[in-house]
């Protein structure tokens, strides 16, 4: 019996009973197998007590003075936090309508005097699981129906964000009438039609590949699942597997709890990874491993499971010629490389800048809460010009930053604040006409914006900004191709 009591042991019996003899037996009985008790020698008492301490589970006399206990329990069972305790009758009167009236009263059992202890005790501790089963469940069900409304609140709400996203993200998004963009349209309408198909997005930084990606993802029918962005310069090289497969509890020191990686917060939706030539070697393999049989294994995990992903990459350096350096694997290429898009620099496209300046002024100057303000054609002839190095993200911040300086008035050329201007674009050989790599050069032409900027990376004057790349890329290249501020004399 005490094996028995030993999940019950923290289960309080309120004892209700006008006899002294009878509350010193149950109290007896009821102590040796462990149970809290709380007394009442009558039913005003015992309804005080019972509210106090809401018990699990009540002893009921019948036969009291003033009220007896048919009223206590009807009393008790108008109280919606009351109600649920079960109440055990326990008395002398052993009529049939006498039991009858303790169940309509909305007691679940009724015991006999004079009892016997295992009776009582048996179906004391039946009433108590079965009270604790009951609360459990009840307890399940409010946290089920919980979730299930959150759920549905939160569906409602991706569903909107869907929409909005779907509207944003559209292939009207990528604005342009050059043969170029016409084809990147091409591309990505077949794309949406084999939602499938692994993709990489080639193109010099700011050119718009994540812009194509999410376009891809929110005209295809994963569109309702998750569109889960990915840095992979960004990301630390000792958690990087963790960050994209996950890991469990005590995988690793400070692996407190299980974790989902980005792969399965994608399931059923796009996985963009954006910069994947930056991606450690020996995280390519894990992730050719599962490209090829889409299966992932959390950090210290003893099994995988499987998860439906489509992959977009992007980057915008020249993977074959990392290749060739072994900083990256073919056959991961291969696998990804599926279908290739490339997004032109802008300088490529020029016919294209009058139309993206335009629609920069209408969605910026809305999101500021004003009208689009003209153009003046010496400021358009002035863009048409300048390289964009930072190619169609410079051109935005370029229009953002007149917005705030022109305070709703034309937009003139003094606007414009373009400080690379005289700078060679990523592409442009240096002026010695000697032959440099692609690496080189971009070393020469970042140390360059850095010199003009005061070596600033953040900021609206930053290198960043006239970059357009983020400053923790702009952080990590400086790393790689060993770029460092001269020490002031």
């Amino acid at each position: 019996m005490p094996e028995k009591n030993a999940a019950l042991k923290d289960a309080r019996i309120l004892l209700v009973d006008d006899n002294a003899a009878n509350l010193d037996v149950l109290c007896t009985l009821l102590e040796a197998e462990g149970y809290d008790l709380a007394l009442a020698p009558d039913g005003p008492l015992a309804l005080k007590i019972a509210s106090r301490t809401r018990p699990d589970l009540i002893l009921l006399d019948v036969v009291m003075p003033g009220m007896d206990g048919y009223d206590v329990c009807r009393q008790l069972k108008t109280d919606p936090d009351l109600r649920p305790i079960p109440v055990l009758f326990i008395s002398a009167r052993d009529r049939l309508e006498d039991v009858v009236s303790g169940f309509r009263a909305g007691g679940v059992d009724y015991v006999t005097k004079p009892f016997r202890d295992e009776e009582v005790l048996a179906r004391v501790e039946t009433h108590l699981r079965l009270e604790r089963q009951n609360r459990e469940l009840t307890a399940k069900n409010r946290a089920l129906e919980e979730e299930i409304a959150r759920r549905e609140k939160l569906e409602n709400r991706l569903s909107m964000i869907a929409q909005r996203e779907t509207e944003r993200w559209g292939l009207e998004g990528f604005v342009g009438r050059s043969a170029t963009v016409r084809r990147i349209f091409d591309d990505v309408q077949l794309l949406r039609e084999n939602p499938s198909t692994s993709v990489l997005i080639q193109g010099e930084s700011g050119t718009g590949k994540e812009l194509i990606a999410r376009a891809i993802h929110f005209g295809s029918p994963r569109r309702e699942f998750p569109f889960v962005p990915v840095n992979c310069a960004s990301m630390p090289r000792e958690l990087a597997e963790s960050l994209l497969f996950g890991h469990v509890k005590g995988a690793f020191t400070g692996a407190d709890a299980d974790r989902a990686g980005y792969f399965e917060m994608a399931h059923e939706g796009t996985l963009f990874l954006d910069e994947l030539g930056e991606m450690p070697l020996e995280l390519q393999a894990v992730l050719l491993r599962v490209l090829e049989d889409g299966q992932i294994w959390r950090v210290g995990a003893r099994e995988g499971h499987q998860v439906d992903v489509r992959v977009v990459a992007a980057t915008n350096a020249d993977l074959q010629r990392r290749i060739q350096e072994t900083a990256f694997r073919q056959d991961l290429y291969f696998r990804i490389a599926r279908f290739t898009v490339t997004a032109p620099p802008l300088r490529q496209r020029r016919e294209d800048i009058p139309l993206l300046t335009r629609h920069f002024l209408q969605i910026l100057a809305a999101e500021m809460g004003r009208e689009a303000p003209d153009l003046s054609p010496q400021a358009l002839a002035r863009l048409q010009d300048y390289p964009f190095p930072g190619n169609v993200r410079e051109l935005k911040n370029v229009v953002e930053r007149a917005l705030l300086e022109n305070r709703g008035a034309e937009v003139q050329l003094h606007h414009l604040h373009l400080i690379g201007a005289d700078l060679p674009s990523a592409t442009t050989p240096p002026a010695t006409g000697e032959l440099v790599t692609l690496e080189e050069n971009e070393r020469r032409h970042i140390q360059k914006v850095l010199e003009a900027t005061g070596w600033r990376v953040r900021g609206p004057d930053g290198a960043a900004l006239i970059l357009g790349i983020p400053e923790s890329t702009l952080r990590g290249r400086l790393g790689k191709l060993g770029i460092q501020r001269p020490s002031a004399r």
